[in-house]
């Protein structure tokens, strides 16, 4: 049997009904891999979506095959990467990259001059970035706004980061600096 062909698209309204298959699978992601995450809920998914923020893989017969958003902080200055998941069934396929390139793309036309940036434990995400012209920074590089560390509490290595002041962790922080590109 021939493999089902995956459109990677930016998220349209419809695509909601993948929230909750989304936000766990994220979960259930991080378990497996025994990496901290922090948890997203149905809600900020279908707000990314709603915003045209989102990046989403399908089959086409409709089957959810992954995800990513961006999101804004410090003012603007700041664009982050975030949620990037591929559900199992559709791993080794190059779609994490397909995705990966297109909400660095997404970002860099929604906000030209921003810095963006990624921040994960996953060697994959940071080769990923590295070929789409990120650097890995110190924290002290990224987003400084509370909000943004406070989405951190979830994860199972919050405690880290706080013993270190939000100087480091066990996540690598990543930065694509237009200015330098």
């Amino acid at each position: 049997m021939e493999d089902e062909r995956i459109i990677v698209r930016p998220a349209i309204p419809a695509d909601v009904v993948f929230a909750d298959e989304i936000i766990k699978e994220m979960e259930t992601s991080a378990i497996a891999r025994g990496s901290g995450i922090s948890k997203r809920s149905a809600a900020s998914v279908i707000e990314k979506i709603d915003e045209g923020k989102a990046i989403v893989a399908v089959t086409e017969t409709g089957e959810w095959v992954g995800f990513s958003y961006i999101e804004t902080w410090d003012n603007g200055e700041f664009v982050s990467n975030s949620g990037l998941i591929v559900s199992p069934k559709h791993r080794n396929q190059g779609v994490a990259s397909e995705i990966k390139n297109r909400i660095f793309n997404l970002s860099r036309s929604k906000y030209p001059w921003a810095k963006i940036f990624s921040i994960t434990s996953g060697l994959a995400i940071m080769k990923m970035n590295t070929r789409l012209g990120f650097e890995p920074v110190t924290y002290s590089e990224v987003a400084r706004e509370t909000r943004f560390w406070d989405a951190c509490k979830s994860c199972v290595n919050y405690d880290v980061l706080q013993n270190k002041n939000r100087c480091n962790c066990l996540c690598t922080a990543m930065l694509f600096d237009p200015q330098l590109n």
